[in-house]
């Protein structure tokens, strides 16, 4: 079994840039609307830039891998699951629904999936079809539904504010135009292309300070009137993030794609990743309580050390 010495170095960081959120809210450093601007920040700033950055450089033909299937398979169970208990378990409204859905299987892939396949498989080849999955099919459909769960317009209003969406949406702007620059070839001149670097990488370390900010003076509307639903919910969609999302890959991925070893490590490694900052964030843009996506980062990280151990040795003990 690998040490735990490397799986620490990847996540260390996230408990301290959370930790110094927290420590900015309670000390009031940035002020009383700090954690609002900041998340917006990240929404319509920072992480548009850090996606078309990215996907701009992604070969595209690297998201037909035939392990994908096995973990998209994972991530629409968890994600059926979370939505489903969100529905029909505890009474949630459409938009509430896919946050929890998103909850229960979007993986953290960006600033976790990274240096945790580097150390556990030894490259992070796999991890870039993880991030062209995520951003490219299931990112729309979440935005989607959050879009369309917080529109009180009519039936003719919802449907050209849908269908305007990806032009007022700037995530799925920023994606659509680094998908373009990918399969055109196209690069920003080299000053352009460093500055849209430098403002997404600020992306992450933004998200984490403003997670953190969201623990401390939490408002009333952000407290679970009934604290055993809560726990319920947020046990729901742990439970999905770190146990069924990976079992589901391993299944598919052994029992009908015979992945080779090595292939099915990076598959339930890159599932049993814990739930992105990026469901906090969407929650908050769209004014919808952060109570479960916040609780559900916080706890499937942790776990996700427990998580990502097992799956390490239990795939390459022999």
């Amino acid at each position: 079994m690998h040490s735990l010495q490397p799986l620490l170095s990847a996540f260390v960081p996230i408990w301290i840039l959370t930790a110094i959120g927290y420590l900015v809210s309670r000390t009031g450093l940035l002020g009383d609307q700090a954690e609002l601007v900041l998340g917006r920040f990240v929404f319509h700033v920072a992480m548009p830039a850090a996606l078309f950055t990215m996907l701009a450089k992604a070969p595209l033909h690297s998201f037909a891998n035939p392990s994908m299937v096995a973990f998209a398979a994972g991530t629409l169970a968890a994600s059926l699951l979370g939505w489903a208990a969100a529905r029909w378990l505890f009474g949630r409204r459409p938009a509430d629904q896919a946050i929890a859905g998103m909850a229960a299987g979007y993986v953290n892939s960006a600033n976790l999936g990274i240096p945790v396949a580097v150390q556990v498989l030894g490259d992070a080849s796999f991890v870039g079809p993880v991030l062209l999955f995520q951003v490219l099919l299931v990112t729309p459909v979440i935005l989607g539904a959050l879009d369309a769960g917080t529109d009180q317009g009519d039936g003719t209003n919802r449907l050209l504010r849908m269908v305007r969406m990806p032009l007022r949406n700037p995530i799925i702007l920023a994606s659509a135009l680094g998908v373009v620059c990918s399969a055109t070839g196209f690069r920003l001149p080299g000053a352009l292309g460093h500055s849209y670097e430098l403002l997404g990488a600020a992306g992450v370390p933004t998200a984490l300070i403003t997670l953190g900010m969201s623990l401390h003076a939490r408002p009333a509307a952000e407290r679970a009137p009934e604290v055993a639903t809560h726990r319920a919910e947020v046990g729901l969609a742990v439970l999905a993030k770190n146990l069924v999302q990976p079992l589901v890959a391993f299944t598919v991925g052994s029992l009908l794609l015979h992945l080779t070893t090595h292939q099915l490590l990076a598959v339930v490694v890159c599932s049993a990743l814990p739930t992105a900052q990026n469901v906090f964030i969407y929650a908050r843009q769209y004014g919808l309580s952060t109570a479960l996506p916040r609780d559900s980062v916080l706890f499937s990280t942790l776990l996700s050390m427990v998580t990502l151990s097992a799956v390490d040795w239990a795939l390459t003990a022999h």
